[in-house]
């Protein structure tokens, strides 16, 4: 094997000898000077250059990006996971949330392709929901689902300005501020993603939150809760088009062979004199007595029992909120349950769809019908859907000239003087919508009424709903007064039903139980959580005895037992669902696990009382 020397001059150096290969005599080594070395130096392969480190590179970057430009893209999620841990409780609630997130923010990037303004539009939409559904927990104990969306529509908007007058300026101030920092957050922004990997993330985490949501479905007892407002509200989604999927708005039997026959307009022919008929709704009004301890004063019970002396149960379909479902329940005489998921906008969507009601079927009887109601008229669409099932006045708390909460007495004698307008002979059907016993309970309401009331020794505000009741139970005794002073010998027939419990009723009710297991109870609609009571009055009229007239009923059956003690000839649909109410002892929607309810619904649809749910 042969060895190769070469000497190449460096400084300080005139020559290089090296030794020679093993094995090998020394050879003289010959000096490498002029071309020769010139073609040594550029024949030797360069040595490597390492370049700078991993960190070096890095840190390059970052100082070449700003550390302003690198706090947009990350800002938004370090803000969204402190919001996670602050307002989700538990594993599955932080999974979903993480999806969500996930999805709002691959959804503006497959839009925009920059992540700063992706995950700043994504932390606004949380925060707005967020916000949004504290405050509707505080209104009606219940935070916002996907169903509100779904639902929105112009009378909401118009009721939310209407109720917070500065919330219009708000919006226009917050417009003003976002929109520059929006597009602040465009310019700063150094990234550009591709959108078909975005979209293929979005639908990525949309998988795994849909195959999550129908694995393991949210209870839907937790809508009750304050928290896990991002989770809740997107699982909600997947539950909500699922159902509507499934069965649309309202249950309903897929098929049957009977029918109903519309009712003629001039169908109707009462044996006897026609009473004027008015319907009370006592807010949030039940027996307390119901639960163990409460101190009540001497003759409390007294408001509760009807003219023969008894003393009746209404079992309503909502508890400590949500008085249009038994607004529902008592005009359209049908079940809110009926709507699953979609209930708690049972009066919206029943809105131009349900021409089927106790007005209505009034109305084919030559009455006339007026409503008296405390709050604005588009709250969850109580104008139109009262309307719809035939209301043909309908004064709200402006039209009124309400201001603020006002005691019963205001809607009695607005009553009255409205009563006293109307002409001879011509029967009036008159809805009067009650609610000065409203929560809280925390603070006195109008100190100036029943000054000499004694609290009886309770906590202070379930004391504060006892004397908010007997002030009730007084202004009633006045407003019935004022019928047989201004009417003498004109009959009239009143009923009266508590619409819910108070929100305070399951703790005094149940109270070794937790909220979890309340709510279950809830869920199950325990009797014992939904029991108020129905009073039937008279002045000047001996109301008809009648099997409809039950000791308890669930609330849709309240309009036919006004209709059979007032000797109303009952339409085709009110007959049948007299069937259904003697066959099922009182019971509407829980009978046969809803059978009954869905027959009545499809008879209704197939009659055209009903469309488009």
């Amino acid at each position: 094997m042969r060895c190769l020397s070469l000497t190449i001059p460096l400084q300080f150096y005139d020559t290089v000898q090296a030794s020679g290969c093993a094995g090998r005599p020394d050879r003289p080594v010959r000096r490498v000077t002029g071309p020769d070395l010139k073609f040594s130096v550029f024949s030797m392969a360069s040595a490597p250059n390492p370049g700078p480190s991993a960190a070096t590179a890095v840190l390059a970057s970052v100082a070449a990006l700003g550390i302003w430009r690198l706090l947009a893209v990350a800002a938004p999620h370090l803000a969204a996971l402190a919001l996670m841990y602050e307002t989700e409780t538990d594993f599955g609630s932080r999974l979903s949330f993480a999806l969500a997130w996930g999805i709002l923010n691959f959804f503006w990037i497959t839009l925009l392709r920059r992540p700063a303004l992706s995950g700043a539009l994504s932390l606004t939409m949380v925060v707005v929901l967020v916000l949004l559904s504290q405050l509707k927990h505080e209104v009606v104990q219940m935070t916002v689902n996907f169903i509100d969306l779904m639902m929105i529509d112009r009378d909401t908007v118009a009721f939310l300005f209407t109720i917070f007058p500065n919330l219009r300026w708000s919006v226009i101030l917050a417009g003003l501020i976002t929109l520059p920092l929006m597009y602040s957050l465009w310019w700063l922004d150094p990234f550009r993603v591709r959108r078909l990997p975005a979209l293929a993330c979005k639908l990525a985490c949309l998988a795994g939150l849909v195959g999550y949501s129908l694995y393991h479905p949210d209870e839907a007892w937790r809508s009750y809760y304050d928290d896990g407002y991002l989770s809740k509200f997107f699982r909600s989604g997947v539950s909500a088009v699922s159902d509507f999927a499934q069965y649309g708005f309202m249950e309903a039997a897929a098929s049957t062979d009977e029918r109903l026959n519309m009712p003629l307009v001039d169908a109707c022919h009462p044996a006897g004199r026609r009473p004027n008929i008015i319907m009370i709704h006592d807010e949030s009004s039940f027996d307390i007595r119901a639960a163990q301890g409460i101190k009540v004063s001497q003759g409390y019970g007294s408001h509760f029992t009807s003219w023969d002396g008894k003393q009746r149960t209404f079992l309503a379909e909502s508890n400590g909120g949500p008085s249009w479902f038994t607004e529902y329940n008592v005009l359209a005489g049908l079940s809110s349950r009926s709507f699953g998921r979609f209930a708690y906008f049972v009066t919206r969507i029943a809105s131009s769809r349900v021409e089927r009601g106790l007005p209505l079927a009034l109305r084919r009887c030559g009455y006339e019908t007026l409503s008296l109601y405390p709050a604005n008229g588009g709250f969850m669409g109580a104008r139109s859907f009262q309307m719809t099932t035939g209301i043909e006045r309908f004064l709200d708390a402006k039209d009124l000239g309400a201001k603020d909460v006002e005691p019963d007495s205001f809607f009695y004698d607005k009553a009255l003087q409205l009563m006293g307008q109307q002409p001879p002979n011509k029967p009036l059907f008159t809805f009067i919508y009650l609610g000065a016993n409203h929560f809280p309970w925390e603070t006195r309401f109008r100190p100036d009424l029943l000054p000499n009331w004694r609290a009886p020794g309770n906590v202070p505000s379930i004391d504060e709903y006892l004397r908010r009741q007997a002030i009730s139970a007084e202004q009633y005794k006045a407003f019935v007064a004022g019928l047989k002073k201004n009417f003498p010998g004109e009959p009239f027939l009143i009923v009266r039903y508590g619409d819910h419990q108070p929100e305070f009723a399951p703790q005094i009710l149940e109270p070794g139980l937790d909220e979890g297991a309340l709510g279950k109870k809830l869920d199950n609609y325990d009797p014992r959580l939904y029991a108020t009571y129905y009073a039937i009055d008279a002045v000047n009229f001996e109301p008809l005895k009648s099997a409809a007239v039950m000791d308890t009923i669930d609330g849709p059956y309240l309009p036919l037992v006004i209709q059979e003690a007032a000797g109303i000839p009952l339409d085709p649909s009110f007959a049948e669902q007299k069937e259904i109410m003697l066959r099922c002892n009182g019971i509407f929607y829980g009978c046969k696990d809803g059978a009954e309810a869905r027959r009545l619904n499809r008879l209704l649809i197939d009659a055209g009382m009903i469309r488009g749910l």
